[in-house]
């Protein structure tokens, strides 16, 4: 489903803030905010947090839980929070940064109601979960696989953010899809219905120059999706935008640092032997390119009938389109935890 509108706060750190409606821009100082759903992530009260490690190949995630009674179990909570380590970990390969932290907030109301990545002292995602939340709820869910993702691009500047918000947007259902979680029917319905809103309108220009919401989030996803098609042409579908940015996740490419963006799509590039990523954003980044996604559609083989998606699989790119959603040959890189949530304090 298309999402909510977001906000984010750009200082000297990137926040990314899922809100409900509206968009906030504000200037602060970066610092320590100690109150749990603060403006900054409370590094230092979350140190003093019990909190339950969750693991994969090395990297680890740590997830404590703020006070507040929840709904459901925090071993509940915890198993979903497993399941997407598990998405992200087997989409880049790995975790994206080697330690990380995940706060979880009980707050008023139902669902995931937000959520927000930095990566100033350290990766760090804090999701909102409402009190009244279910366990239906937490297997629909896209806000944590979203978050997670953010851990894995470095920060650029202000100018590239639709490559962020672009890539989280993008590789958050296939990561999903790879687990089982998603239908491939889901997937690229959701494509179809998204990703007109990020067309050029009237008046825009490249994406480093229209920030609106359309062209951030579903402008970057486009980007993504045009480029996974384009590598996967170049390298007769062996390779894909997944090798790109496992490439930039193992070269340490995550929120923890900050890179310049050609820095970013060389590292990333050079996990295909293209350089497809840099070639399209020299392309994209000033100029508005529109896109026939109806003819895009066609030779990927989505087929939409009325509010159903079938697929043609005799279509030009219907290898690329299953492909793309295809769980990687090495199977999924499962992220473990306890059996039981540990008391420890975190790390």
């Amino acid at each position: 489903m298309p999402h909510p509108l977001r906000s984010f706060t750009r200082m000297t750190l990137f926040t990314v803030v899922i809100c409900s409606a509206g968009v906030m821009v504000t200037l602060a100082d970066a610092g320590e905010d100690n109150t749990l759903s603060g403006s900054f992530f409370p590094y230092d009260s979350f140190e003093r947090l019990p909190s339950t490690r969750i693991e994969v190949d090395g990297r680890a995630l740590s997830v404590a839980f703020g006070p507040g009674d929840l709904g459901m179990s925090r071993a509940t909570v915890l198993a979903w929070v497993n399941r997407c380590a598990t998405a992200v970990a087997t989409y880049f390969g790995r975790l994206p940064a080697p330690t990380a932290r995940l706060l979880i907030v009980p707050t008023a109301g139902t669902g995931v109601r937000g959520g927000t990545t930095w990566g100033y002292r350290g990766a760090a995602s804090r999701i909102l979960l409402g009190r009244e939340a279910t366990e239906r709820q937490l297997e629909q869910d896209w806000v944590l696989v979203h978050e997670l993702t953010h851990q894995g691009f470095p920060i650029v500047p202000d100018e590239q953010h639709w490559l962020e918000e672009g890539l989280a947007t993008y590789v958050e259902p296939i990561a999903r899809r790879q687990i089982g979680d998603l239908s491939d029917e889901k997937v690229w319905g959701d494509l179809v219905a998204g990703l007109p809103k990020g067309l050029p309108g009237p008046g825009d220009r490249g994406l480093n120059r229209t920030p609106t919401w359309g062209r951030t989030y579903w402008g970057g996803a486009m980007f993504y999706l045009l480029a996974d098609i384009e590598i996967r042409r170049r390298t007769d579908n062996h390779q894909g935008l997944q090798d790109a940015l496992g490439a930039l996740v193992a070269a340490g490419g995550n929120i923890t640092h900050r890179w310049p963006v050609e820095r970013v799509l060389a590292t990333a590039d050079g996990g295909t032997g293209t350089h497809v990523l840099e070639e399209m954003y020299d392309r994209m980044k000033e100029t508005p390119e529109t896109v026939d996604l109806p003819e895009l559609w066609r030779r990927l083989g989505v087929v939409m009938q009325g509010k159903t998606v079938g697929f043609d699989d005799e279509a030009p790119l219907a290898s690329i389109r299953r492909a793309i959603t295809a769980t990687p040959a090495g199977g999924l890189v499962r992220a473990r935890m306890p059996a039981a949530p540990s008391a420890s304090r975190s790390r």
